[in-house]
C-alpha cells in the first residue's frame, strides 16, 4: 500500500458523504465493482499511475469504462480524485472504503488458507463457528499448495496456523537448535 493514511482519509470522507445522502449500499457496490475491475485489468491500474497521461484523458477513459455501471456520486468522487491528482490511489481507497464499511456494518472478515479447495459446507460450518451472535462474518477462502495440508485461519488480529508447513518449520528449528544436547561454551 503506497499511502494508507491518504486512502483512509478519502474513504472516510466518501463514507461520511454517502451516509449523509443515504447511499451507503449503492456506493459500497460501486467500490466492490471498482476493486474487481482493478484486479482484472492491470492496464487500467497502470493508466491511473502513469504520469505521462493527462488528467483529462484519464477522466475520459474512466468515464467510458464506468459510465452507467457506477452511481453519479461515485463518478463525481472519481472525478475529484483525478482533479486532485490522486487517481493512482483509487485501488487503495476502494479497499479502505470496504474496510470502513465493514466496521460500520459490524462485519468481521475471516481469511482461511488451505492447501486444497474446501467444500462450501465446510466453509459454512467454519463461518458459523467463528461468528458470534453480535456480528456477521465475511469469509475469504484461499488455496496455497505450499501449506501441504491443514489450514491457516486469520480472524481480526488473531492467527491460528494448523498447517503441515508450520509444523515442519517448527521441527526444523528444533533440530537446528538441537535442544537435546547441552551447549558447550
Amino acid at each position: 500500500m503506497q499511502n494508507p493514511r491518504l486512502a483512509s482519509r478519502y474513504a472516510k470522507s466518501l463514507i461520511d458523504l454517502v451516509l449523509e445522502k443515504n447511499q451507503l449500499e449503492e456506493v459500497h457496490n460501486d467500490m466492490l465493482f471498482l476493486q474487481q475491475v482493478m484486479k482484472t485489468n492491470r492496464d487500467l491500474v497502470l493508466l491511473l499511475k502513469s504520469p505521462i497521461i493527462k488528467a483529462d484523458a484519464k477522466l475520459k477513459i474512466l468515464d467510458a469504462v464506468l459510465n452507467g455501471r457506477v452511481s453519479s456520486t461515485t463518478q463525481l468522487f472519481i472525478k475529484l480524485l483525478v482533479n486532485k491528482g490522486r487517481e493512482s490511489n483509487l485501488p487503495e481507497i476502494a479497499a479502505e472504503f470496504g474496510k470502513q464499511y465493514n466496521v460500520i456494518k459490524n462485519i468481521a472478515t475471516v481469511k482461511i488458507t488451505t492447501a486444497v479447495p474446501m467444500e462450501q459446507a465446510t466453509l459454512d460450518m467454519i463461518k458459523q463457528r467463528v461468528a458470534d451472535g453480535t456480528q456477521q462474518v465475511q469469509l475469504e477462502a484461499k488455496v496455497k499448495p505450499e501449506l501441504i495440508g491443514g489450514f491457516v485461519l486469520e480472524a481480526g488480529d488473531q492467527l491460528y496456523d494448523a498447517s503441515i508447513q508450520n509444523e515442519l518449520n517448527g521441527l526444523r528449528q528444533q533440530f537446528t537448535k538441537n535442544i537435546y544436547v547441552s551447549e558447550i561454551r
